[in-house]
């Protein structure tokens, strides 16, 4: 098994074999928490794109942010906060974000593409284990996928390290991600749209024993986040 690790869009649409398109905060820690609430998470690459199915579907629910702030008109954010919270089960929940969901809906050339996330990362080692692919692309999408971020990148690190079979040192997770510049965000009381909450949960470590892998498109050509036990 070859490790590349790349990074956003670009590196999302350079991606082969299995794909796992990192985002921590926080993309694709919230597709966790709604995903675990029972909900069928459906990523959009364009704002435009979340309302159109939204339109033809009222009953789906629309999630997003932009620049971190949620998106006007949308029921949901970014917050894992507030998706935990929500009653979600059997419901669709569209999201869309300023750099993960761009990722994962452009890793074309990948045979599969994972979300990638703190809160999963034991399961997605454990999926690849078992289907021990020829090459594993880790897709750190970064700040607006644009800059680098501690805390994709510490990512994409663990996971690098766990499918070598190295040590990692799990004690430091939580104290270094505390003082990345993305951390601000969550303990600053001004800003509501990020609560503190959310950085314990993006945080936490190996919570979910799933992956979310992109599944093919439906009768109406919805690619949605499918739930896979590992």
């Amino acid at each position: 098994m070859r490790v590349e690790v790349l990074d956003f869009v670009a590196g999302a649409r350079a991606a082969t074999g299995s794909a796992v398109v990192i985002d921590v905060f926080r993309a694709f820690s919230t597709a966790c928490y709604a995903a675990a609430g029972g909900a069928r998470v459906v990523p959009t690459a364009e704002i435009d794109d979340a309302r159109a199915l939204a339109a033809r579907h009222p009953d789906w629910l629309l999630a997003g942010e932009r620049h971190g702030r949620d998106l006007p008109g949308f029921d949901f954010g970014n917050s894992p906060t507030r998706i935990a919270a929500a009653a979600l089960t059997g419901r669709t929940l569209v999201h869309n974000t300023h750099a993960g969901t761009q990722g994962l809906v452009q890793a074309h050339a990948a045979d599969e593409v994972l979300t990638g996330s703190l809160v999963n990362a034991a399961a997605v080692v454990r999926y690849l284990r078992a289907r021990a692919p020829a090459v594993v692309s880790l897709v750190r999408m970064g700040h607006m996928a644009e800059e680098r971020a501690d805390e994709d990148d510490l990512c994409a690190e663990l996971l690098a390290a766990r499918l070598a079979g190295r040590d990692y040192d799990l004690s430091g997770i939580v104290p270094r991600l505390r003082g990345v510049p993305a951390a601000a965000k969550f303990f600053d009381p001004a800003a509501s749209w990020a609560p503190e909450q959310d950085f314990a949960l993006c945080t936490a470590l190996d919570r979910f024993d799933f992956v979310l892998r992109l599944g093919a498109p439906d009768a109406d050509g919805v690619r949605a986040l499918e739930r896979v036990d590992a």
